[in-house]
């Protein structure tokens, strides 16, 4: 009994140290080019308290892309030992409520509930499930190692996951600053659902760099500036 006590211990202890060695807040802010051509910008901030955590993006367009309004994505949940646990996730597209997604994890019933268009669509909800805002800083609580990397995440419509191959990549220039670059790449997939991640595992394995193809166009993320606290 004494043991399985003195293991828990050690097991919180590990965890809180996890926690607090995260950072408190992150403020970044990437550019958007479409097939090379600016298309958007886009700012992040995500805050923690050990115990519950917030995003918001907020993606505006460029030129003509800009009368499309902003896209602003937000997510609230907990910090729980695995990570990040989402409760809730929104997207709102500009002024058109009919194209606002909503998500609400019930991991009591392990049931994702999504609102589209007003009605209500249920998936089953898989251990480590996260939203389109939330899973970029999950890296940081649940580091991707080399090789064959899971990810599950819903888009507010619906429940998606892709699998990675993550590898080390080139050291890159971004932002001012010389980068060690995990690299993953979507696996068995066709080119024209291809999608790339490249991560700083120097800074708490943020995402640095996204690279998708989308409509027979090449989407390129790629960040601009960066504020750890």
């Amino acid at each position: 009994m004494r043991s399985k006590l003195l293991f828990l211990l050690l097991l919180l202890g590990c965890w809180s140290g996890l926690v607090q060695a995260q950072p408190k807040k992150i403020h970044l802010e990437y550019e958007v080019k479409r097939d090379g051509q600016p298309f958007a910008t886009v700012k992040e901030d995500f805050t923690q308290d050990g115990r519950t955590y917030q995003v918001q993006s907020v993606t505006k367009g460029v030129g003509i892309y800009a009368l499309f309004g902003e896209r602003v994505l937000t997510s609230a949940g907990d910090v729980a030992a695995e990570g990040l646990k989402p409760k809730h996730f929104e997207l709102k597209q500009g002024d058109n409520p009919k194209k606002t997604l909503i998500a609400d994890f019930d991991w009591d019933k392990n049931v994702l509930n999504m609102q589209v268009k007003g009605k209500l669509k249920t998936e089953l909800l898989q251990p480590g499930t996260q939203d389109l805002a939330s899973y970029n800083y999950q890296f940081m609580y649940k580091p991707p190692q080399k090789g064959e990397v899971t990810v599950t995440l819903t888009t507010g419509k619906k429940l998606n996951t892709y699998q990675y191959s993550a590898s080390e990549g080139a050291t890159q220039t971004l932002a001012g600053q010389d980068m060690n670059i995990l690299q993953m790449d979507t696996v068995k997939v066709d080119e024209a659902d291809k999608k790339q991640l490249w991560l700083a595992p120097d800074l708490h394995y943020l995402l640095m760099r996204y690279q998708q193809n989308e409509d027979g166009a090449v989407l390129e993320q790629v960040i601009t500036k960066i504020s750890i606290q």
